[in-house]
């Protein structure tokens, strides 16, 4: 008897997988045309997708995959302008609370046997009025309901109009209802099928659902009564389908792609970076004639951060949280740890790509002047061997040791301690470590997401400021910024928050990192976002 390594059984599931999904979505079609059959697009995910109920969109995974199937009242571009959608167009009262949608009256639901006589119908500014008050039923219990927050009310006005009333100005609020929790879901769907309507998913989107064999094959139609279309007037989508695998080893994927099996590659892994890329990021001359490389800002800072509130003398000063600032070179770091993928962070806390990001209020590399502020900190002190400790998860080790090394030489002992990703989760959370890895990717795309990270009344456990960071000047900024409807002045006023932080540095930022994706040479269309949303409506595969 031959016994097979589990890697061998995850390619034969893998192979068996890709035959099921071929013979689906060509076998059961209606459409005979041989041309639209090859118009499948095929990307795999490495876990499980969760739900396809835009009201537990939350992973990016399953994020994705409800993009192609449903839309909200509006949508982000790729410069992360916010567009309309389904509603053809908005306005916002003079005093910046109430908000009115008016829809389109040509968006259709998928077809379901439950519409009746026509299996589907037109969405109205009722159905908006169902799925907000699904979004906030605590019976639901999306995580999702955060984003109505701030929401005083909402109500279909008739047919074809739709109002929101906010407790307070939040000019970020148009950003917030292009998420994918605020999709539009049918009533008589959702409540046939209860819980499992998230894998029963009725949407209005570019694709449908054909079918979903958790763990093995994901399979989407082309909706034929999607409402939009190009800058031609061609109805869109183009593909006649999407097909999701379920392979959860990096490497092995990587060669499937390789091979011509994938059609498109997201992220970058440590298993094939060298293998795909140079040090210098740039794609190595034997993929160039298959593969192209898309490369843009990702809204996400990595970044180490310190406990303000700590009792440990070389955390509370500020001469030693500067000394570490300076004495590592992130250029370099980012060269041999990310093959140049990623932006080193000389800036604030704001990544690239966000209004407010500004690249010269940060630290850059000083060794010098580390061993100085180092040598200044044990002369106040007295501590003639200051020691921190960094916390960080294994996906993260390379970059803390890369760190621990730099600052030995500029007389900063540094310990590395490797912990489980949820026990960090939890102590950074409660106040148990001095210094840890961190990240921050934007619920929204605004800087004042990022910024309410140092909001004093945002502290851990209840909010997302993990650093206990507190300076009444900032709060007083931030505020502002809430009520501030001018554009240009709420971003000094976010840039003049990200540089009081980093001039109080509580954090370490590190880099902002980079959406990166590799397609196929066939494939057009596949754009990149600050987001990392998977946009496959205006793909094509030749």
């Amino acid at each position: 008897m031959i016994k097979l390594k589990n890697s061998q059984h995850l390619l034969i599931k893998y192979y068996f997988s890709i035959a099921c999904l071929f013979f689906l979505l060509f076998a059961c079609g209606n459409d005979n045309n041989s041309n639209q059959n090859r118009q499948v697009f095929r990307y795999n995910e490495h876990k499980n997708i969760g739900s396809l109920d835009p009201a537990f969109a939350k992973d990016n995974a399953d994020i994705w995959a409800v993009n192609q199937l449903f839309n909200g009242l509006l949508q982000m571009d790729e410069n992360l302008n916010v567009q309309p959608s389904i509603a053809k167009s908005y306005s916002v009262s003079e005093d910046a609370l109430t908000y009115t949608f008016n829809l389109r009256n040509d968006v259709y639901f998928h077809k379901h046997h439950l519409f009746g006589k026509d299996s589907t119908r037109i969405v109205n500014a009722s159905d908006f009025e169902y799925s907000f008050n699904r979004l906030i039923d605590k019976k639901v219990a999306s995580p999702g309901r955060w984003v109505m927050d701030m929401v005083e009310s909402f109500s279909a006005e008739n047919n074809d109009t739709f109002k929101i009333k906010l407790t307070q100005p939040f000019p970020a609020f148009l950003g917030l209802l292009t998420m994918k929790y605020c999709s539009v879901v049918p009533k008589e769907i959702v409540e046939h099928y209860g819980s499992d309507f998230r894998s029963n998913a009725i949407g209005t989107g570019p694709f449908k659902l054909k079918r979903w064999e958790e763990n093995i094959k994901l399979v989407f139609r082309r909706h034929n009564n999607y409402f939009e279309t190009d800058d031609k007037g061609k109805k869109l989508p183009y593909l006649e389908a999407v097909a999701i695998t379920f392979l959860p080893d990096k490497q092995s994927e990587f060669l499937q792609f390789i091979q011509g099996n994938l059609d498109f590659l997201n992220s970058l892994d440590a298993s094939y970076q060298d293998d795909i890329l140079t040090s210098q990021g740039q794609l190595r001359d034997k993929y160039v004639q298959d593969i192209d490389v898309i490369r843009g800002p990702y809204l996400n800072t990595e970044y180490l951060a310190f406990y303000m509130d700590t009792n440990l003398n070389e955390i509370q000063s500020k001469l030693l949280r500067q000394a570490v600032n300076y004495g590592f070179d992130r250029k370099k770091m980012m060269t041999y740890l990310r093959n140049g993928i990623g932006i080193p962070a000389n800036g604030g806390f704001i990544p690239k790509g966000l209004p407010g990001f500004n690249s010269t209020i940060g630290f850059n590399y000083n060794p010098e002047k580390a061993k100085l502020l180092i040598s200044q900190f044990k002369t106040e002190t007295g501590n003639n061997s200051p020691e921190i400790t960094i916390t960080t998860t294994s996906n993260y080790l390379n970059f803390c040791e890369y760190i621990q090394r730099e600052l030995q030489k500029v007389n900063l002992n540094v310990n590395v301690d490797v912990i489980p990703a949820s026990t960090l989760k939890s102590a950074k959370a409660n106040g148990k470590l001095d210094f840890f890895r961190a990240s921050w990717v934007a619920d929204y795309p605004d800087a004042q997401n990022y910024l309410s990270l140092f909001y004093s009344k945002n502290f851990a456990p209840n909010g997302p400021n993990y650093t206990h960071f507190k300076n009444e000047q900032f709060d007083n900024w931030y505020e502002q910024s809430f009520v501030e409807t001018n554009i240009k002045k709420r971003e000094e006023l976010y840039a003049k928050m990200d540089s009081l932080v980093i001039n109080e540095t509580p954090i370490v930022p590190m880099y902002y990192d980079e959406v990166i994706r590799f397609k196929r040479k066939n494939i057009s269309g596949l754009g990149n976002n600050p987001t990392n949303l998977l946009e496959l409506k205006s793909v094509k595969k030749e």
